[in-house]
């Protein structure tokens, strides 16, 4: 079995700091990098690509809505073309970074209320894959469960690898409760390793209700703002090494980011 394990990193601004980015780089195979719209800055970006390249994590671009006050997590009205265009923005900056010290850009994600809002609207999600795949089609699309999304994705011949957000809790279709209500964020550590060894062990998720929802992962993700991160992101990698899995980036697993043409 071999299965991602990655975080979002890069979310700090200027001087302040966003949760441990370094210990996190020494625990994940991958990462999703905050491109400067809800949180990050120019050298905030490069210093965690560098780091990244050293320790051999892949590297992907966390976009967001340009709302650094609300950590991106505020739903925004911006007209579809606009927003598509401040994907392709996004996804430009850490591209430039990552090439000018010879890293890639090998995946993508949706961060905060703009993957929610995308998530659940396939009229949303149709054009802002339209625009991840106008710029790269061998991006990987890492987002989690989610019909708008991956019906986007296969109109679009561009992939989706399917993330398991470990401190998350899900509804009986497969989204994530939204953060506002109790339970949304999942902080007892006990709770989080026995989702993931369900997991690893079923490939299912108990839902918020009480369900059982089918989660054919690939990859596992932890919050880097998440004050437990480091801490589950030990426990998380643990448990896959005890159930005999190995952890390597998303881009590696088949049909990753090597298989698509150029």
């Amino acid at each position: 079995m071999k299965i991602d394990l990655n975080a979002d990193l890069g979310e700090g601004f200027g001087p302040w700091t966003m949760g441990d980015d370094d210990a996190l780089l020494q625990l994940v195979s991958s990462a999703n990098i905050a491109c400067g719209f809800h949180a990050g800055d120019p050298l905030i970006m490069k210093r965690t690509v560098l780091r990244a390249k050293e320790l051999g994590v892949d590297v992907g671009a966390h976009v967001g809505f340009p709302d650094r006050q609300g950590f991106g997590r505020r739903p925004m009205q911006i007209p579809v073309e606009e927003l598509a265009a401040i994907v392709t923005y996004q996804l430009g900056a850490l591209d430039g970074i990552a090439r000018s010290i010879g890293a890639r850009v090998k995946h993508m994600s949706f961060h905060g209320a703009l993957g929610n809002m995308a998530a659940s609207d396939a009229a949303l999600a149709q054009p802002l894959v339209e625009a991840v795949a106008a710029f790269d089609p061998r991006l990987l699309i890492v987002s989690s469960t989610s019909a708008a999304i991956e019906g986007a994705a296969r109109t679009c011949g561009v992939r989706v690898a399917i993330t398991f957000l470990a401190d998350r809790a899900y509804d009986d279709d497969g989204l994530l409760v939204p953060r506002g209500r109790p339970g949304a964020v999942i902080h007892d550590q006990q709770v989080v390793l026995e989702r993931v060894r369900r997991l690893l062990r079923e490939g299912r998720v108990v839902t918020a209700s009480g369900g059982s929802l089918a989660m054919p992962a690939q990859s596992i993700l932890l919050h880097g703002d998440n004050a437990e991160a480091v801490s589950f992101a030990r426990t998380v990698r643990g448990a896959i090494e005890e159930a005999g899995g190995a952890i390597v980036p998303v881009s590696q697993i088949p049909g990753g980011f090597d298989a698509r043409p150029s």
